[in-house]
């Protein structure tokens, strides 16, 4: 296993870990997977799905010799984290106009969000490292995910988190595993700045998207739905853009699956962002080279609202190595989606319905043909934020075209049959 710098490819062993290269890019990790064979690793894994009670019980590790095999088994900290759910419903389907739309359920992860794929190796390398205090900036469902493992692990976490446009649910969340948060005058942004300057002499383990570890748990969703739908994977994957973290790590996964011999070809990758805070798609559909930072983004997809991406380099490979699309939708856009997601009896928060939303355009746009099969990543659960909800379906401003209001009545047999 090696460390290559996406910018100028310098090699460096993994042994002398760090997030950046000399040069300021950020590292891929690279294995050597010359010995692997594909169908005996298929045997594995399927029978790894039988595990209880073991690391290889989890959606993550149960594909060890892929994301970390140099890993000591004490190190791994694991709450059995994947495992979610793939799932079909006519409603969106229909919604979408899309005839076979697949939704992979990341909110059924333990803390609520696909970031507990990531996070699980980060903090458990962290660990082989011998660190105890973890850190992250985060918008919400990063430092959820980071208290817990820490916790977990018996560490420590301190997180970073802007003073404004975040859910509070999220921030609650990673005061109840323990973590000391601390509000901050700024943007996700300038989080990200603060540590990568002084983290070191703080002794704090960073566990942002910066750290490729975080990536190489995330590719576990990946070779989930692989897995699943027996080693045959859709014509598009559909994924919510903010850090930009989960497409670089999708798409290295589909990769890795490829180049293995896993799977015979590679799913298009459709990105989506949010209209206020968009600054890749803008890249993308104006065909600069260069990402020009949102100075002041706003999306009430907080997940997504995020204005410099520190993974848009690594995107931008997986965009063309998958022939990939992106666009962005409104926030009236991604809460209509959410409202229908929700009602499907799946459920999800709005960064996550992004997939939904973005999904309905591209069919509209004839980009993606209604025929084409898609999975949409869902990223972090319903509850997440609630103060969304409350707006969409009880707000006196809502314009959600798919609203639920409560209905009172005195409980008398005539009133119940005429409301029911």
């Amino acid at each position: 296993m090696k460390l290559v710098c996406v910018d100028c490819n310098k090699e460096y062993p993994a042994e002398s870990f760090d997030y950046q290269c000399v040069c300021g890019g950020l590292f891929d990790i690279v294995h050597d997977t010359k010995h692997l064979d594909a169908e005996q690793l298929k045997r594995v894994f399927h029978d790894r799905l039988s595990e209880r009670m073991t690391p290889y019980a989890s959606g993550v590790w149960r594909y060890k010799e892929l994301i970390f095999p140099e890993l000591a088994e004490e190190f791994i900290t694991t709450k059995y984290e994947g495992n979610t759910g793939l799932y079909s419903s006519e409603l969106l389907q229909s919604y979408t106009g899309n005839r076979k739309v697949l939704l992979k359920a990341q909110s059924e992860n333990p803390s609520g969000s696909f970031k507990d794929n990531g996070m699980t190796v980060a903090v458990s390398h962290g660990r082989s490292l011998g660190y105890k205090r973890f850190t992250c900036t985060s918008t919400g469902n990063t430092s959820s995910s980071l208290a817990m493992y820490a916790s977990m692990a018996q560490g420590e976490s301190y997180v970073f988190v802007p003073n404004k446009n975040i859910s509070l649910n999220k921030v609650l969340q990673t005061l109840a595993y323990g973590a000391r948060v601390i509000s901050f005058d700024g943007t996700y942004d300038d989080g990200i700045r603060f540590y990568e300057q002084h983290s070191k002499e703080l002794g704090l383990y960073i566990c942002n998207s910066i750290n490729p570890f975080r990536i190489e748990g995330q590719k576990s969703i990946v070779y989930e739905i692989a897995q699943y739908l027996n080693w045959n994977l859709p014509d598009w994957v559909v994924i919510p853009g903010g850090a930009l973290s989960n497409v670089t790590a999708l798409g290295k996964g589909l990769q890795d699956l490829k180049t293995l011999g896993f799977i015979e070809k590679v799913p298009r990758v459709a990105l989506v962002q949010a209209e206020g805070a968009s600054p890749f798609h803008q890249m993308v559909s104006k065909g600069r080279t260069q990402l020009i930072p949102e100075p002041h983004p706003y999306t009430r997809a907080s997940a997504l609202n995020i204005g410099n991406p520190p993974s848009w380099k690594k995107a931008l490979r997986t965009l063309e190595e998958t022939r990939g699309v992106t666009c962005s939708v409104t926030d009236q856009e991604i809460l209509d989606a959410k409202a229908l997601v929700d009602k499907s009896g799946i459920g999800c928060e709005p960064a996550s319905a992004a997939t939904v939303a973005g999904l309905r355009k591209l069919v509209s746009q004839q980009i993606i043909d209604k025929d084409e099969t898609a999975v949409c990543i869902l990223t972090g659960n319903m509850l997440k934020d609630t103060d969304a909800l409350h707006e969409y379906h009880l707000g006196e401003t809502s314009k959600g075209a798919f609203r639920n209001t409560i209905q009172s009545a005195e409980l008398s047999l005539e009133n119940i049959a005429r409301l029911l």
